[in-house]
């Protein structure tokens, strides 16, 4: 199954149970199992439940870059506290 394409994933004030949530609502979305995705994008199953669920210890974020890749997300990184533009918002609107 082909990831769609475009799809903003943006990071503002967000937390690990908050970045588990977006990955585990993607991969659903997609119809990929955990053991699917974790396959695609070589990381370990137990680690990416622990992922998903928020109780990681520790991930490298080439991991969490590879995971978001598969799910054709994309990691922003803004300044704390900056909320999106208007552009930002018609910009991710075109992506989809």
């Amino acid at each position: 199954m082909e990831p769609k394409k475009g799809f903003l994933f943006r990071m503002l004030i967000m937390n690990m149970i908050g970045i588990g949530s977006r990955l585990r609502s993607a991969r659903q979305a997609r119809g990929l199992t955990q053991d699917e995705l974790a396959r695609l994008a070589g990381v370990g199953r137990t680690s990416l439940s622990q992922l998903e669920n928020g109780t990681i210890g520790e991930i490298g974020v080439r991991k969490i870059l590879r995971v978001c890749a598969v799910l054709g997300l994309e990691l922003q990184v803004m300044p704390e506290g900056r909320l999106p533009t208007l552009d930002d918002l018609l910009a991710e609107r075109g992506r989809r």
